[in-house]
């Protein structure tokens, strides 16, 4: 299991997430759409993401 913080990568978001690698990036990725306005997930943060991730 992993979590990540957004927080780590957008200064100031407070969301955080759990789950598998999996099932936390499909989570990050629906929230920088609906909470971030980011329509698509640039690999660049994809990178940043997996970089932020620790063990839950």
């Amino acid at each position: 299991m992993k979590k990540f913080r957004c927080g780590d990568v957008v200064p100031g978001c407070t969301r955080a997430f759990h789950g598998t690698e999996a099932d936390v990036l499909t989570q990050v990725a629906g929230h920088a759409r609906a909470d971030h306005g980011l329509p698509d997930v640039p690999a660049e943060l994809v990178g940043r993401v997996l970089a932020a991730m620790v063990d839950a």
